[in-house]
């Protein structure tokens, strides 16, 4: 079996709407793919109409968060007070009331924070325009990557990787703006309660700037973090021994999955992929939601 578990859609920030990526997926070779849009599921049932015979849908959304670390001032020069962790939740229930209206609050701030950027851009002398990202966007939750693209469409950088730089958009980059974040800690303890699955994702990913330091996943892990990305684009072979062992020591799933998000980036789908006695106990877990095998019809 090849299993992806880490995709996006037009729905968040892929360029794949959700049936061309369920297409896509079953065209790659894959046997299970997972829809993980930003802190969405409003592909999922697209995805679901769309599903090919020979491929298995699991429901899912990447939440954003963020970590507080013991220590840091945020001060300029000085350890910084946090950091953005991007939690994968698998199989919960998309209806429980609780953990649908954090999403909602996450997705509500986007287009402020995003207008924010596009302002911040502009005083740094790119002529960004919150229209022409509103495009770019169209129905997804907008996010930097279509910021982003803005500025590949202008010429500004070659590549929306090129915008992810101290310069530009990444993270406290100079026109970056926060956005509201649930706390990893309380993400947990949502997904849970709704009968979903967790796996942080791309933790120690540095050329997203500042990653998840190995003591806070273990304090994720004994507050019931099911997993960690492994397998990534964003970490070369010694982080993912790194990762690898420390998922050994504390008990927890080790994924592999593409981050897939169309022509947006380079990787492609399936190219790291989660085993299969992993994909099973994902499911064992799970009470929320479980997945749906195409039937072609």
């Amino acid at each position: 079996m090849r299993i992806d578990l880490h995709t996006h859609s037009t729905a968040s920030d892929g360029t794949d709407t959700p049936a061309e990526l369920v297409r896509n997926a079953a065209a790659s070779g894959l046997d299970v793919v997972a829809l993980t849009d930003h802190d969405t599921v409003a592909g999922y049932d697209q995805a679901r109409r769309a599903l090919p015979a020979g491929l298995t849908l699991v429901t899912g959304a990447e939440l954003s968060c963020r970590l507080r670390l013991p220590g840091g001032s945020g001060a300029e020069g000085d350890a910084p007070d946090s950091v953005s962790l991007h939690l994968l939740a698998y199989l919960f229930d998309p209806h429980e009331p609780e953990l649908a209206r954090e999403r909602e609050l996450v997705r509500d701030d986007r287009v402020p924070r995003a207008r924010a950027m596009v302002d911040k851009l502009r005083a740094l002398g790119a002529p960004v325009t919150w229209e022409q990202v509103a495009r770019i966007a169209g129905d997804g939750a907008v996010g930097r990557p279509h910021v982003a693209a803005a500025m590949v469409e202008l010429g500004i950088v070659p590549s929306v990787s090129d915008a992810f730089t101290p310069q530009w958009l990444a993270n406290d980059g100079r026109a970056y703006v926060e956005k509201h974040e649930l706390d990893p800690f309380d993400a947990i303890r949502l997904v849970k309660a709704a009968g979903g699955v967790t796996v942080c994702a791309h933790p120690l990913a540095l050329k997203r700037g500042q990653c998840v330091p190995e003591s806070a996943i273990a304090e994720l892990a004994s507050a019931g973090l099911d997993g960690i990305e492994v397998d990534h684009m964003d970490h070369d072979e010694p982080t993912r021994d790194t990762l690898r062992g420390l998922a050994a020591d504390l008990g927890l799933l080790a994924t592999g999955s593409s981050d897939y998000h169309g022509s947006r980036k380079t990787c492609r789908l399936g190219e790291y992929t989660t085993d299969p006695e992993v994909y099973g106990e994902i499911i064992r877990r799970a009470t929320g939601a479980f997945p749906v095998p195409g039937t072609g019809g």
